[in-house]
């Protein structure tokens, strides 16, 4: 069954993408399947300065979920593109280059180094802590997501925005986004949490707290995804979070999703998002439908 779909202005092969953070920054994933045949490889979100992030240990189990704090270490986009985007380009992939910043001049600085660069688009990583206003969640906020969005329009390139699932009020942020650019966003990304050693009582994690993630997520961004349909019926989304199978994936096109990004499965068995999306493919074949039949269907 077809799985192209398009997201904005942007055309994709497959309704499956990788998620931000769980693919790394280059080709790593390609040993386990063809780059190519998957929508697009969404990179850990680069800053335009090499960043080491968070103190070890960076990740533990959660549960059947994980928690992690990488704190977003990577190369920088300079280097980035002169190793990473070229690996990628190399193994056919069709690539979305996700930034992060802290604060909006940063965001803008690392929008500008991606210009001229061969990627479809640029994903805003909202989700990350604002240095100017008390490390306040940038997507907690309409105005500064919305600030950060044109901030980012002189790279060029298509803006999606990430935003948070803990948003004091997710449509009127998605609201604010697509006002000042952006021609999609990114629902949604970890819940925060803490896990605790029980025979010290300390933090496992170097950095004390982090990002939760897994299956759990799954009825989350449903929910979340659903209200921003409803709201905004016409904006193309990228589902995300909890999705270990194709009936997983097709839960949150249901919900009005308009593609999914693979994310934790991919970390537990690297293969996860080619398998997702046969399986993708079998469901629709077995039900004698369409991903326009589906998406949406949630609200009637």
């Amino acid at each position: 069954m077809a799985l192209e779909t398009t997201v904005g202005s942007v055309d994709l092969r497959s309704c499956v993408l990788t998620a931000s953070g769980t693919a790394g920054h280059g080709a790593e994933l390609a040993e386990y399947g063809e780059l190519g045949a998957l929508g697009a490889v969404v990179t850990k979100s680069l800053s335009s300065f090499a960043w080491a992030g968070n103190p070890a240990p960076r990740v533990a189990p959660a549960g059947d979920d994980m928690i992690n704090a990488v704190g977003l270490a990577g190369p920088g986009v300079a280097a980035w593109r002169d190793h990473g985007l070229r690996a990628l380009h190399e193994h056919g992939a069709t690539v979305v280059a996700s930034i992060w910043g802290r604060s909006t001049q940063e965001f803008a600085e690392a929008a500008n180094a991606m210009r001229g660069a061969d990627v479809v688009a640029l994903e805003i990583n909202a989700s990350c802590p604002n240095l100017e206003s008390r490390n306040a969640i940038f997507a907690n906020s309409a105005e500064a997501t919305a600030e950060l969005v044109r901030a980012c329009r002189d790279s060029g390139l298509p803006r999606w925005v990430k935003l948070t699932l803990t948003a004091p009020d997710l449509v009127e942020v998605a609201t604010a986004a697509l006002e000042a650019g952006a021609e999609a966003l990114v629902i949604g990304n970890t819940l925060t949490g803490m896990i605790l050693d029980p025979s010290t009582g300390r933090p496992v994690l170097g950095n004390g707290g982090g990002g939760v993630s897994g299956r759990s997520l799954l009825p989350v961004a449903t929910r979340a995804i659903y209200d921003v349909r409803r709201s905004l019926p016409s904006a193309p989304i990228i589902g995300i979070g909890g999705v270990w199978s194709g009936e997983d994936a097709i839960t949150l096109i249901s919900a009005g999703a308009t593609a999914v990004g693979v994310g934790t499965a991919s970390l537990a068995s690297p293969r996860a998002p080619w398998r997702i999306q046969r399986e993708i493919a079998r469901w629709l074949y077995k039900h004698a439908t369409s991903l326009d039949a589906v998406r949406g269907r949630a609200h009637g």
